[in-house]
């Protein structure tokens, strides 16, 4: 993420629209006396608002474990927006290198409930669909993919709804793109499966995926390096090399705050080279 000053309100802004977690030397540095008295236990008196305003701080200059410790102790809320957060914040504390495999999956099926949850408190809430899309995505890693197939008309639904709920959430437009981008790429023996589970089977275009992919960037432009490069991989899908070569050098140059934003120049160069 590239932030041409160090107006923390704007890094704010921008990791919470990407949905991605800034690297723990985020710019945006909080006063640690807002928070450090809410994690020691949960007041009865506490106000939901300041809470989450704590939460999106957190968040904000990706305090990932301190943030996951503030928010489950409101597992039990019955507020959407908590829920949806602890969501969120339990599936990025899976994603941490240092989570051991038996509690990544712990998390991973705790951050679904808590999605579910969050939907069964509101059902107009984007983001608690947006988010049981991702987790609903990641246990099907667990159960296979007859499952993972199986939920995928479910997850885009969800995605398709918090876009009817929130038309300019740049980071959902992009996973729909993703989902399109799946399905169009999709080997024959998962095609072979899809074929068994759906009496007319869920199938894309790369042409389909490179529209929300465009529609993403037009909705928060260069707000997110992987929305570069799968711009760039679909052109090259499409056998558009110039095209390609436009969105990949912009993904390769992207400036890198997390570990995602990495990877991603890496195989944008990989890319690159292979042109």
């Amino acid at each position: 993420m590239f932030i041409n000053t160090y107006d923390p309100t704007q890094v704010l802004r921008k990791s919470l629209q990407r949905g991605v977690v800034l690297s723990t030397g985020s710019l945006l540095v909080y006063e640690a006396h807002k928070v450090i008295s809410g994690f020691a236990e949960v007041h009865a008196s506490f106000k939901v608002e300041d809470v989450i305003e704590q939460a999106d701080y957190l968040y904000g200059s990706g305090e990932t474990e301190k943030l996951y410790r503030l928010l489950v102790q409101h597992k039990n809320s019955d507020d959407a927006e908590l829920l949806w957060r602890l969501a969120r914040s339990s599936r990025d504390l899976a994603q941490l290198g240092s989570t051991s495999a038996e509690e990544k999956k712990k998390l991973t099926y705790d951050s679904l409930e808590y999605a579910k949850k969050a939907l069964e408190k509101n059902e107009s809430n984007f983001a608690a669909h947006k988010w049981y899309g991702i987790c609903l995505s990641d246990v099907g890693d667990y159960e296979g993919i007859k499952t993972k197939i199986g939920n995928a008309i479910i997850i885009k639904e969800h995605f398709q709804r918090a876009i009817e709920l929130n038309p300019k959430d740049a980071t959902t437009i992009h996973l729909i793109g993703i989902w399109c981008y799946s399905f169009a790429e999709m080997p024959w023996y998962q095609r072979k499966i899809a074929a068994t589970l759906f009496a007319t089977p869920p199938t894309s275009t790369f042409q389909e995926a490179l529209r929300y992919f465009h529609m993403a960037e037009e909705a928060d432009p260069n707000f997110y390096s992987k929305n570069l490069l799968f711009l760039g991989k679909t052109y090259l899908k499409l056998n558009n090399k110039k095209m390609a070569l436009l969105w990949l050098s912009k993904a390769k140059e992207y400036p890198a705050q997390t570990e995602e934003d990495k990877q991603v120049q890496k195989e944008a160069l990989e890319l690159l080279n292979s042109i």
